[in-house]
């Protein structure tokens, strides 16, 4: 059976691992990205590199999309010369970006009824690490066969695939997950300035705790660098997981499920992004807690 022709739209943190690995898998890829620069090493790993969104879509099957956010997944899919404009019945988007839930069931509709273009929101969760490893989880919403469809494609990129219902489910999944991501980060900065102002060496923090039930992927992530105050290089952004919780309060609201913790993570992140940290790690968050002699 022929495999399936790839498209893949947003060379960022995560496209461009997740690409690397499509391509290491066999498929071949189309990558398209609004700064074009991003795309010359992906055509040295054996990408091709289309010049428009009507030459990735008229050369492909599926149209993978990773994206910084909801607006640029609609401009991009809706906007002049976009996806919609010059899909095709048969042919599948698979949306990798983090979006809103209610705006995801409203572009699956949309794109159907523009060019008959089948939808599937799948989020992944794992970081950069994740996306270079192939051990992603990625969590699905989507119509059944649909998603049998696209499953070959995402395995080269995760370690499990789960389908959470129909199309908008993996988005409420995904902020699920950064609901516990969000909270987790905001009382990592305080209990590390916790430690450290009762003369605790922070840096101990992950060797002393480990296997506890305090233990988790963002402890051991982030408490490190905020004992370190090491924020250089980093794997993701405060803004990026400021915008995830901000659609998890905007969700829980639609859904009449009360989210007190989140809101609150929300607006200390707000603040931290107010001072100018909004491309900085998550990490910086400690800066908060800044204790001057």
């Amino acid at each position: 059976m022929t495999q399936p022709r790839l498209g893949f739209i947003g060379i960022g943190l995560m496209g461009d691992p997740m690409t690397r690995r499509l391509l290491k898998a066999g498929f071949a890829v189309t990558v398209w990205n609004r700064t074009v620069q991003k795309c010359a090493p992906l055509r040295e790993a054996g990408a091709t590199v289309a010049n428009s969104i009507a030459e990735l879509v008229a050369n492909t099957d599926v149209v993978m999309l990773c994206l910084a956010n909801t607006a640029v997944v609609e401009e991009v899919v809706f906007g002049d010369g976009g996806v919609a404009a010059h899909g095709r019945s048969g042919q599948h988007l698979v949306d990798l970006s983090s979006s809103d839930p209610a705006a995801t069931r409203l572009f699956a509709e949309r794109l159907a009824e523009a060019c008959g273009m089948r939808w599937v929101d799948a989020p992944v969760s794992g970081g950069v690490a994740g996306a270079e490893a192939g051990s992603l989880a990625i969590m699905c919403g989507g119509e059944e066969a649909d998603i049998a469809a696209v499953r070959p494609l995402l395995a080269p990129l995760s370690a499990r695939v789960t389908h959470m219902g129909s199309v908008g489910a993996g988005q409420v999944t995904k902020v699920c997950n950064q609901m516990i991501v969000g909270c987790q980060a905001a009382v990592i900065a305080e209990m590390v300035a916790l430690a450290e102002a009762s003369g605790v060496d922070a840096s101990r923090l992950t060797e002393a705790l480990a296997g506890g039930f305090a233990d988790s992927k963002p402890f051991q992530i982030l408490t490190p660098r905020m004992a370190a105050r090491e924020f250089d290089n980093p794997a993701w952004h405060l803004r990026t997981l400021l915008k995830d919780l901000d659609m998890a309060v905007a969700q829980s609201q639609r859904a009449g499920s009360g989210t007190p913790m989140t809101g609150l993570a929300a607006q200390l992140m707000r603040t931290h992004v107010g001072h100018g940290h909004a491309e900085h790690d998550p990490a910086t968050l400690i800066e908060a807690y800044r204790h001057e002699p």
